[in-house]
């Protein structure tokens, strides 16, 4: 059994809020300590239980957080920017299933750092569906016919993947009390629920069914402000909503779609204040 890991940052354990996300800040440093050992909870749990190949793919900003010299030695880590499927580089129809770790909840939705790739999107729609990074992601992952076995991060991650896949199997590390504060386990408690969280959700995969995406889907980006909607406007086959501050692009498929999404997002970004 191959399985595919794609690993955030904002929802491990105890992390609670920029310092220990940003690699700038204080925190930082101390926290990719605490998001490895995480991955590596689940990394040993699915070679206990039966997989062959486990490959990774940090998944946060720069997406270079984990240490390569700790993980599972027999662990395969994709790492680094720029990857042209960002959060799901390398994932294929090879794979048996897919874990999503230290995934937070969506844009616009209680959780702990919520939010959609940038802090400037309100909602992201495929179709008729709000989806943030996670059901975009189980999407692509569905494209491939791969079924999302586990999501683990906060209680906002949790009801989000509930919500997008019946029967999912969820680890909740920490619980919201505000966008920047959580009652969160310790990384040794944290880390028990997480073995045996992937050793179910590997014995529960053949019950699980792909997020299968909508053939030619259009990707609608709400964003915060004009400015950052004039941007993300530029991408050829982006169109404004007149009056308003989405974005619309109708993709051939899921994987043109995530794409466009990272395109419009990273022009979005470079708005500024005034």
């Amino acid at each position: 059994m191959k399985l595919y890991i794609s690993v955030d940052m904002e929802g491990i354990t105890g992390l609670v809020d920029h310092t220990h996300v940003d690699s700038g800040r204080h925190n930082y440093e101390r926290s990719r300590h605490i998001m490895t050992d995480e991955a590596n909870y689940v990394i040993s749990s699915a070679f206990d239980s039966g997989c062959t190949e486990v490959v990774v793919n940090d998944s946060h900003s720069k997406m270079n957080n984990l240490l390569i010299e700790k993980l599972h030695p027999e662990t395969q880590l994709i790492t680094g920017d720029v990857k042209p499927y960002s959060m799901v580089q390398g994932l294929d129809a090879t794979f048996s299933g897919a874990i999503f770790a230290g995934y937070h909840a969506r844009a616009s939705q209680a959780g702990v750092m919520s939010h959609s790739m940038i802090f400037g999107a309100r909602n992201f729609w495929i179709n008729e569906k709000a989806v943030g990074e996670l059901g975009f992601n189980a999407y692509v992952a569905g494209y491939y016919d791969v079924p999302l076995i586990m999501v683990a991060g906060d209680d906002g991650a949790a009801r989000e993947a509930e919500e997008l896949i019946p029967g999912i199997t969820t680890a909740v590390v920490k619980e919201s009390i505000s966008r920047s504060a959580a009652k969160t386990l310790t990384p040794v408690k944290a880390g028990s629920l997480l073995k045996e969280k992937t050793a179910e959700a590997i014995k529960n995969r053949d019950n699980i069914r792909p997020l299968s995406p909508p053939d030619r889907p259009l990707l609608t980006i709400d964003f915060a402000n004009y400015g950052q909607a004039e941007w993300a406007g530029l991408m050829p086959g982006a169109e404004i909503t007149p009056g308003t501050t989405s974005v619309s692009f109708q993709a051939k498929d899921i994987l043109e779609a995530y794409q466009a999404m990272l395109v419009m997002t990273e022009l979005a970004m470079r708005t500024t204040f005034c």
